[in-house]
């Protein structure tokens, strides 16, 4: 439809809202009561695209209420539609040229919605998709398709398909109104189909483009990470609920769900990420992509490339990797040694540290590992000590002692006289990157019983501990794992401390002198 021009486009402009208002209002009236009037429908598809968003508005919901009640009434045409250039068969009747006539409006409507939602404010925006949602519904139950009921056509797919298309745009931040649309992904039926429509809009979108642009890969992300998906087999939450029960409709089995959330992740992680979205990927994998997919395992070749990064990176694939081994056997051959090697200064200063050490100690709980790599461990982490901030240390500590607790024959390392206490004479390979080649077991750790010197009095308690017998009874480190700086210096803040008598003689003299001649003139 084309934009308003001359004289007429300036008369949209230049009314008020209250004017254009019942301007539409009456024109609605006008079409509903009688045939003869169906030309006013221009004029109120004409104010779609006026340029006062107030007007949008107004004709949106006038448009939703006009096209709702000819849908109900059955006032569109139904099947295949022709072109509204091609000349129209004398055999037609005035009602189905009518129905012809009007449905071709309706489509111009909805393309006037469609592009509404891939410009101007975010209220016009909104409007559009929940009245393009409206129109998804209002075609379920009454379907401009004239075959029968089938699960292909059945939903509105080609109108989901517009609305999808216009969220996951190529060159626009649509985050906001994916985050309005995820209350409609609460539907079943909704849900499938979108998973479905999305790797087709990426399939598009790739054909036309050697690499996938940032901002609409980071759009499909925003879209199917909002996807919650059912964990119970009953689905009935339904926007369009079918008319009678159909025993292979996908939408209602929470299998084919599964396949397309599947489906949908797999197209989207083939493609290049940027590092940003890589993070949000593997932040998320493990509690909201994992555990609904068919075949989890699909998911060891991504896990693993990210882990071998390094970094931030083989942080975050952890928890993808622990559910994997876990939960559904997987061999990782070289993980302790991947595991030790990310043991460097950095790792206590990252942003996932707590989620890192909490992985690390879950790894590191079987009583089944070998002695030379738990001392490894307990012997790396020792050393990163000397240099790692107060904060970090009151986790480290007691983090090494219950690995010692765990593994009793790693206790030669915290009871060996013989062993000195400084970086010459230790046998400990710091660089090396193969625990099994590290001499830890040959070593002792005397880091720990140089921290009973530290600055800071809680640290010197923790370091304590070692030369005390150790206890049996592990330690918990859970809220030692996320301790800042800030709540150490703020409880350090909050101490009370009893008031100490002081003995002194107060000075006599500017110049501080008992018998200073200005004491007489300037006492202080």
């Amino acid at each position: 439809m084309a934009a308003p021009t001359g004289k007429r486009a300036n008369r949209v402009r230049g009314k008020d809202g209250d004017s254009v208002r019942q301007e539409l209002d009456t024109k609605l009236r006008a079409v509903l009561q009688s045939r003869s009037n169906a030309n006013s429908v221009f004029d109120i598809l004409e104010y779609l695209e006026s340029e006062n968003d107030d007007d949008v508005l107004a004709a949106t919901r006038t448009c939703s209420k006009l096209f709702e009640s000819l849908l109900e009434k059955g006032e569109l045409y139904i099947g295949d539609l022709p072109a509204e250039d091609e000349s129209l068969s004398d055999s037609l009747s005035a009602e189905e040229k009518y129905k012809l006539w009007m449905r071709h409006r309706y489509n111009s409507c909805v393309s006037c919605l469609v592009e509404l939602m891939r410009g101007g404010s975010f209220q016009v925006q909104e409007l559009a998709l929940c009245m393009l949602m409206k129109f998804i519904q209002l075609e379920g139950k009454f379907p401009l398709e004239s075959a029968k009921w089938k699960d292909s056509y059945r939903f509105p797919r080609r109108l989901l398909k517009l609305v999808i298309d216009s969220l996951l745009q190529e060159e626009k931040d649509s985050s906001p109104l994916i985050a309005r649309f995820q209350e409609y992904l609460e539907y079943d039926d909704v849900r499938y189909y979108t998973m479905s429509v999305i790797n087709e809009r990426i399939a598009q979108v790739h054909q036309s483009k050697q690499s996938l642009p940032s901002v609409f890969l980071n759009n499909v992300f925003a879209l199917v990470s909002s996807i919650n998906m059912p964990v119970e087999s009953d689905l009935s939450n339904f926007l369009i609920a079918p008319k009678e029960e159909v025993d292979d409709w996908k939408p209602a089995k929470l299998k084919e769900h599964r396949k397309a959330f599947e489906r949908v992740w797999m197209g989207f992680l083939k493609h290049k990420l940027s590092v940003s979205l890589y993070k949000k990927v593997l932040l998320i994998l493990h509690e909201s992509i994992l555990p609904h997919m068919c075949k989890p395992a699909l998911m060891i070749d991504f896990l693993t490339v990210a882990y071998d990064v390094g970094g931030a990176l083989s942080l975050l694939a952890l928890n993808g990797l622990f559910v994997l081994i876990h939960q559904h056997n997987l061999e990782y051959p070289d993980f302790y040694n991947k595991l030790y090697s990310l043991l460097d200064p950095s790792v206590f200063h990252v942003k996932y540290r707590a989620r890192f050490f909490h992985l690390a100690d879950l790894f590191l709980s079987s009583t089944h590992l070998p002695v030379y790599l738990v001392a490894a461990f307990a012997k790396r982490l020792s050393r990163l000590s000397l240099t790692a901030p107060p904060q970090v240390l009151l986790m480290i500590i007691p983090f090494v002692c219950n690995l010692i607790r765990r593994h009793p024959a790693c206790r030669p390392l915290i009871h060996r006289p013989s062993a000195e206490g400084d970086l010459a004479s230790d046998p400990f390979v710091m660089e090396e990157q193969d625990p099994a080649k590290s001499r830890a077991l040959e070593s002792s750790l005397w880091e720990l019983e140089a921290l009973q010197n530290h600055y800071y009095p809680n640290v010197v308690r923790a370091a304590n501990v070692i030369s005390r017998a150790l206890s049996t009874q592990e330690s918990d480190i859970s809220e030692l794992l996320e301790l800042s700086s800030y709540e150490l210096f703020e409880k350090e803040m909050k101490k009370k401390f009893h008031t100490v008598p002081l003995e002194f003689e107060p000075v006599q003299g500017l110049l501080g002198k008992k018998c200073d001649i200005t004491a007489d003139h300037f006492s202080l």
